[in-house]
């Protein structure tokens, strides 16, 4: 038996000795040491030794097991080393090669657009404010002049949730919200930038979601004129330094008298063209002095407060500025479209 183990000894450390693929060593492994191995065999007859001889065959066996175990376990250290550098070899990355270019996004025009807009009132002296889209009845009408049942409502087309509670059909409610705040106790000197809603079909020019600014100063003394160089201010900045701006009346129910702002045309610096309609202006915001009554709404006294208040609206401004023909160009996400207003 000792012959046998020896034997064993001699293949099993050979075979381990050429092999170069660890699932033959893990073969090797199971063939010699395994349940149904070599070694495992040859040990089973030891019961049919004598008494004298089974500790010296034992003391054999567990030799032989003992060195082939710890061929195995350098075989395996070598051939796993080896494959580690094969691996880092196959790997290998050439740190020296230029980097793939990383495509950086920016701001979308309309963010750009109200950005430039904030910037321009806040130098003027200008806070900005903000105020819920859900919006309450009294906010978005009642507090403005427009009592139930009045029929400017009907310019709105607003999304109604409630009876009281609808999506905002303007910013104007961020200024009712503010003078209420303020309690008729200081001025207020603002502009309310945020998404507007109303029940409308989307078109090239239209869409049931899109972006408002409005502003508004209340203050001793305001005047008309106030509001008209404000707004020129606001033209010569957005739409360039030659740009000239006329008012017209019109109507709105929550100034008076209230004013549509129109600025000449930048195509034909006024001469008239298709882009104006042949009347040298393109019609551009709207806005007025304070309604007396919005005023009272907002706790400040008509007799000794006065104010102005417009609104324009980002899309618009994006269109004219841009050449943009199509409002729903800013909301359908065409990266071609988009990527023409990164700024470097």
């Amino acid at each position: 038996m000792k012959e046998q183990l020896e034997a064993i000894q001699a293949e099993a450390l050979e075979r381990i000795s050429q092999t170069e693929d660890m699932k033959e060593l893990q073969d090797i492994k199971v063939a010699y040491l395994g349940k149904k191995g070599s070694l495992t065999g040859v040990l089973r007859g030891m019961g049919k030794l004598s008494k004298e001889e089974r500790p010296v065959i034992g003391e054999v066996a567990n030799k032989v097991r003992e060195s082939i175990t710890a061929a195995l376990d350098e075989k395996n250290e070598k051939l796993e080393l080896l494959q580690l550098e094969e691996q880092l070899e196959a790997e290998a990355i050439d740190v020296t090669l230029p980097g793939r270019p990383v495509k950086v996004g920016g701001p979308h025009l309309l963010s750009s657009i109200v950005q430039e807009l904030e910037d321009l009132f806040i130098g003027m002296g200008y806070e900005v404010r903000e105020g819920p889209e859900v919006e309450t009845d009294f906010y978005n009408f009642e507090a403005l002049n427009l009592p139930k049942n009045h029929p400017a409502r009907d310019m709105q087309d607003t999304f109604y949730i409630t009876n009281e509670l609808l999506m905002r059909t303007h910013t104007s409610p961020v200024q009712a919200r503010t003078m209420q705040e303020y309690k008729g106790e200081k001025p207020v000197k603002m502009i309310c930038p945020g998404k507007v809603y109303r029940r409308d079909t989307d078109d090239a020019t239209h869409s049931h979601q899109f972006t408002q600014i409005e502003g508004l100063y209340v203050d001793k003394n305001v005047r008309m004129s106030d509001l008209k160089g404000t707004l020129d201010t606001f033209a010569k900045k957005m739409f360039g330094a030659d740009r000239e701006i006329r008012l017209r009346p019109s109507f709105f129910p929550f100034t008076e008298p209230s004013v549509e702002m129109d600025i000449s045309c930048k195509v034909c610096n006024g001469k008239g063209c298709s882009v104006c309609k042949g009347t040298g202006w393109i019609e551009i915001l709207g806005g007025g002095m304070v309604h007396p009554k919005v005023l009272e709404m907002g706790g400040y006294d008509p007799e000794v407060y006065s104010g102005f208040a417009f609104g324009m609206g980002p899309e618009r401004i994006a269109m004219l500025k841009y050449g943009v023909n199509d409002i729903r160009q800013f909301y359908t996400n065409d990266i071609r479209f988009l990527k023409q207003y990164h700024k470097a």
